[in-house]
């Protein structure tokens, strides 16, 4: 059988340019020193960059690796909510 070459054609370069980005986005988080309280639930951090990553990713030209992106942007975001990343408001 030959071998199917792939359609994407993305340098390796471009690839882990976009990873970067991802990982940037994903540790931009919007903290509160005083809690937002909505009812019973208190919010003390918005992932912001989290959800930016996830626009990008949506609309990705490359559909291969979209499910990497989302995994990429769901670790960092969550390693990060538990580190002094973010803005401080």
């Amino acid at each position: 059988m030959p071998e199917r070459k792939s359609k994407t054609n993305e340098r390796d370069s471009a690839f882990f340019l976009k990873l970067i980005l991802y990982v940037l986005a994903a540790s931009f988080w919007l903290k509160f020193t005083n809690p937002l309280q909505i009812g019973a639930i208190s919010i003390s951090a918005i992932p912001v960059g989290f959800f930016i990553g996830l626009l990008f990713a949506m609309h990705e030209h490359f559909q291969i690796d979209r499910k990497l992106e989302y995994a990429i942007l769901l670790i960092i975001a969550i390693v990060t909510f538990f580190n002094p990343a973010g803005i401080v408001i």
